[in-house]
């Protein structure tokens, strides 16, 4: 299977299985993760998210499968070839994970001391090109805490860009944010995906932000994929399971409308 910077599909998830014991959590899981795109994966609780983002990240290996990123099976990588290949995604979690004790420029400079041998000097433009880029250059002195929710989120995110990613995965980005916080994290899943051109993954259940923000939908069901497309196709699915889960969202006609 081959792969490029041209190829529309940025990575290829290919019959991906996980067990823990005798619970078979991820179980012969397929999809697509389109380039440039906003792809998101929603799903119940215990729907085995989680754990499919982490073999999807390679912090777990799958049991069977593949995972193409550009015509390589990051699941079969190992060693300095797998912690390269990590090294192209980026992960904004849910909420922020952010050192407390760290300004705003050290939590951005953080991925950059640990895997980089850059100097001080080329740590400090790029981070501060990468604030800058982002629109908080001026916070790059204080505290996470002295932050508000969505700044603090921005703060994540130049973070997860600064080792220049092409992939960044978000994590149950608006999981406990106020409405208009919420909002504001979504404006800025796609103020990083058309401004950096990076490809994002959003693992979420907030109906309404997906229904925002989605390019392509994928839907995880207890370990299965039972539908995925653009949002029109996910709402034209005809699967119980999945109408289910979206009319239960308590997600407005109107919002489902605009999909």
């Amino acid at each position: 299977m081959t792969g490029s910077s041209d190829d529309p599909i940025h990575i290829r998830v290919r019959n991906l299985h996980k067990r823990y014991g005798d619970h078979h959590v991820i179980r012969g899981v397929s999809f697509d993760v389109h380039r440039g795109k906003t792809n998101v994966i929603i799903g119940p609780s215990g729907s085995g998210k989680t754990v499919l983002m982490r073999q999807l990240i390679r912090l777990e290996k799958p049991d069977a499968g593949e995972i193409w990123v550009d015509g390589r099976d990051f699941a079969a990588l190992e060693g300095l070839e797998l912690a390269a290949m990590r090294r192209t995604f980026g992960m904004v979690f849910q909420m922020s994970a952010l050192f407390d004790s760290m300004t705003v420029f050290e939590n951005v400079a953080f991925p950059l001391r640990e895997h980089t041998k850059l100097r001080n000097r080329e740590i400090r433009e790029r981070v501060m090109h990468q604030l800058e880029s982002l629109g908080i250059a001026a916070a790059h002195n204080k505290l996470p805490a002295s932050l508000s929710g969505g700044m603090q989120k921005r703060v994540a995110v130049a973070r997860a860009l600064v080792l220049e990613t092409d992939v960044l995965i978000y994590d149950e980005p608006t999981t406990g944010l106020d409405p208009i916080t919420v909002r504001t994290v979504d404006d800025l899943i796609l103020e990083a995906q058309a401004k950096f051109g990076v490809t994002s993954l959003v693992i979420s259940h907030d109906m309404a932000s997906v229904f925002r923000i989605a390019d392509r939908i994928a839907f995880l069901y207890f370990g299965e994929i039972l539908a995925r497309g653009t949002p029109a196709e996910l709402l034209a699915a005809a699967n119980e399971p999945t109408m289910e889960f979206i009319h239960a969202s308590g997600v407005s006609a109107e919002v489902l409308n605009r999909a």
